[in-house]
């Protein structure tokens, strides 16, 4: 509380909060903004029987955009492709990683393939929903497109390339001229601006009798558990000691310190759990598609709850933790930035030695982080599939709300202190005129 006192004597951290909020109303306005040319209510039933498949993950990302359709209706999810697939690409295309090790220049132009990757796949997945839906039908029958043709195509892929390319900008102007990651803040009220309907939701079960309140409190009293152990993990580190050895470059020394390599317990974040969601929930979307007893069976089997679907989203999960884990965190590079410094782990020969520690390390807390992240998500499907529990406060958007919200009070922090830092500094100097 005494920091959020603070925030009202820093004019600009101030300025930047605010800024950032707009932005996000805008967002949220945009949401309920719809493309023309569809039938709202068939659209709407049919997506209430979407829930649990591909789309339901989508639109959940997109914070209920897909489900009404509107013109943010792919939402930021290209940008996100195309960030993974760049960052995939860094480790086996040569001109991809020299740009990478460039610092600023390099940045700025892989953030600009990044764009262009956005708008590529944003047409493409435009183009695949506006021919999709002139299949679709509500479930009373009635036609989902008024009027279909290249006309409804061309204008739906046009408008929601545009949604797409427009919240890449509101992202990116949050990131410069706000407070905290833009793309991911974008996600973030998404997913939390669904939160009153379930608060609203556990409410009524309340007021109807089929929810005692001590039961509510004891569920109110788990969430907060999982919540603070959610925070407990990720803000956990395995800190390996390094020390540097003493320099003498002059009169001056340098060096001599003892310091330390923090390794996160999650280092991939989130982003196994929506790689497995994803991989899995699209058989299943594809197998809703297809008239037949078989695939009707494999839909069903691959639903959320279903043992089947829960063995195989753990089993990706930690698969996923230790692929990304690989691709993001290269041992030997790290290796070779302490060696070339002068630092060395005690104990441990600098060189292939220091990079091969530094990979065990990572392999075994890697493993916990993905135990940690599989118990997050499944947690919820099974509560609500063998105890009945409605327990809708977890999985994937939790993990999404609870580090973005970490990630953006360090931020604020973050400006603090610095703001700190520069009152001290200004006495100090003050001082040493007088």
């Amino acid at each position: 509380m005494s920091g959020v006192a603070s925030i009202q004597k820093i004019p600009e951290l101030q300025r930047r909060i605010l800024f950032t909020i707009f932005l996000l109303v805008v967002y949220r306005i945009g949401v309920h903004v719809p493309t023309p040319g569809i039938d709202g209510v068939a659209l709407a039933s049919f997506f209430d029987r979407a829930q649990g498949s591909l789309l339901g993950l989508f639109d959940m990302f997109a914070g209920g955009a897909l489900s009404n359709f509107s013109i943010f209706a792919l939402g930021i999810m290209p940008y996100i492709s195309a960030s993974i697939i760049l960052q995939l690409l860094t480790m086996v295309v040569p001109h991809l990683e020299k740009l990478s090790k460039e610092g600023e220049e390099g940045r700025k132009k892989i953030t600009q393939y990044t764009r262009y990757g956005t708008v590529i796949l944003s047409v493409i997945q435009g183009l695949g929903i506006s021919v999709g839906l002139e299949n679709m039908v509500g479930p009373t029958g009635i036609p989902i497109v008024i009027a279909g043709g290249w006309g409804f195509r061309l204008m739906t892929t046009l408008t929601l390339t545009t949604g797409t390319v427009f919240l890449m900008w509101l992202g990116e102007q949050i990131t410069e001229r706000g407070i905290g990651n833009g793309i991911s803040l974008i996600i973030f009220a998404g997913i939390v601006c669904r939160a009153p309907a379930a608060i609203f939701g556990t409410f009524s079960l309340l007021m109807a009798g089929e929810m005692g309140i001590f039961f509510v409190l004891a569920l109110t009293v788990f969430m907060v558990a999982v919540v603070g152990a959610i925070v407990f993990v990720e803000a956990g580190q395995r800190r390996i000691p390094i020390q540097y050895a003493k320099r003498v470059v002059g009169r001056k020394v340098y060096g001599g310190q003892s310091t330390h390599l923090p390794l996160k317990v999650n280092t991939a974040g989130v982003i196994p759990a929506i790689f497995a969601s994803s991989l899995i929930m699209f058989p299943a979307t594809i197998a809703n598609f297809i008239e037949h007893p078989v695939m009707k069976v494999i839909a069903g089997q691959l639903l959320p709850g279903k043992m089947l679907y829960e063995v195989l989203f753990v089993g990706f999960i930690i698969f996923f933790c230790y692929f990304y884990t690989a691709v993001m965190f290269n041992p030997r590079d790290v290796s070779d930035n302490i060696k070339k410094y002068g630092g060395y782990i005690p104990g441990i020969r600098p060189g292939v030695k220091t990079a091969e520690y530094i990979d065990h390390v990572l392999s075994r807390i890697t493993l916990g982080g993905a135990l940690y992240v599989s118990a997050v998500c499944v947690l919820p499907s099974i509560l609500i599939a063998y105890y009945n529990v409605p327990f809708y406060f977890g999985g994937t958007a939790l993990l999404i709300v609870v580090g973005v919200a970490l990630d953006t009070a360090g931020q604020i922090e973050a400006h603090m202190l610095s703001r700190q830092y520069e009152g001290i500094m200004k006495k100090q100097r003050l001082a040493k005129r007088r």
